[in-house]
């Protein structure tokens, strides 16, 4: 009895040929957990439709998947001088996004990121007249350019790299290859148009693993099954059941990254309300849990357990049955599940 993972593999696989079209030249971002895969069965993926990059998120990630994947390592994560030194081969390039980290890196292989409307961090355009002498002293791979999901104040994600590669050139730094995050693919498309001379390389992971949401489903079995009535005494913490019906243990807890949620961020009111009113029944041990049962997301009974969680599952909704399964609404980059079933 496990939490597995389904995937209708000939679907996932079809969205995964469409990003290449859309994106040519397209850079697969492999880090974290694998967005719920792995890393090896990404790296897989990458081999077969016959990419010549990966990007990982940091040396460590880098350091396992080199003997998955043979073509060159991107680190995402960008160089800092003391950082532990991790060995890795020469097909690994580093994202650089300081002056200071390019001058600690000669001879290597790099990717200077600049500073976008993001502000994490990369090169300011203060710093150009510095960087263009220090780069010298590396393998320049190219540019690179982390833009933001969302553009509230309504500017055009085009019009931000285009300022950039202005800046580049009138620093009379090279512009042979541009790396770029979170463009849509009309939006690549008139980058490369503009700028034919240079190769637009777009980093993509969640919309190429994850974007078909209908090609991939978790679901968790039953395990046991108890029925209870109003006020029943039950878990760790011997609370009283809320009304008759049963307690369904499901597998799926902790371990699996159940009951973990990475924080939102809310827009508009009706997303407030429900966040205020999800936070109040918190507080009296009130927890929506992520298995569906009946057409409905059912509550959890207590906190997940380590490797289980128990639902309370109302007596107006079907019975479960030990071996039934109920699907679960976990989010890819925080789940491990016990198993990977293809269809």
């Amino acid at each position: 009895m496990a939490l597995t993972l389904y995937v209708d593999t000939d679907r996932w696989r079809a969205h995964q040929r469409a990003m290449l079209q859309q994106f040519p030249g397209i850079v697969p971002v492999c880090k974290g957990n694998g967005y719920g895969f792995g890393h090896e069965r990404l790296s897989d993926e990458v081999s077969q439709f016959g990419s010549d990059v990966l990007a990982v998120g940091t040396t460590y990630e880098a350091a396992r998947i080199k003997d998955f994947f043979s073509g060159d390592l991107l680190v995402l994560t960008p160089f800092r001088r003391g950082e532990e030194p991790v060995p890795l081969p020469d097909r690994a390039i580093r994202s650089v996004s300081s002056v200071d980290g390019v001058a600690a890196l000669v001879g290597a292989r790099v990717v200077v990121e600049v500073m976008s409307s993001m502000k994490r961090h990369g090169v300011v355009e203060e710093d150009l007249g510095r960087l263009r002498a220090a780069i010298d002293d590396v393998r320049l791979e190219g540019f690179a350019i982390h833009l933001p999901l969302d553009r509230t104040d309504g500017t055009d994600a085009v019009d931000e790299v285009i300022g950039w590669m202005d800046r580049l050139r009138a620093a009379r730094l090279p512009l042979d290859t541009m790396f770029v995050s979170h463009l849509g693919p009309d939006e690549f498309a008139r980058l490369q148009q503009q700028f034919p001379q240079t190769r637009f390389r777009a980093r993509i992971g969640t919309r190429l693993w994850l974007g078909d949401h209908e090609a991939t489903e978790y679901r968790g079995a039953v395990l046991d099954v108890t029925r209870v009535t109003k006020g029943d005494r039950f878990g760790y913490r011997q609370a009283k059941s809320p009304g008759d019906g049963w307690l369904v243990v499901v597998a799926g807890g902790t371990s699996h990254g159940v009951g973990l949620e990475a924080p939102k961020a809310l827009h508009g009111m009706t997303s407030r309300a429900k966040g205020v009113a999800r936070a109040g029944l918190a507080t009296v041990n009130r927890n929506l849990s992520p298995f569906v049962w009946g057409g409905k997301q059912r509550w959890f009974a207590e906190p997940p357990h380590m490797q289980v969680s128990i639902l309370f599952v109302p007596s107006d909704a079907p019975e479960p049955r030990v071996g039934d399964e109920l699907t679960a609404h976990l989010r890819h980059t925080t789940t491990q599940f016990d198993r990977l079933v293809e269809r």
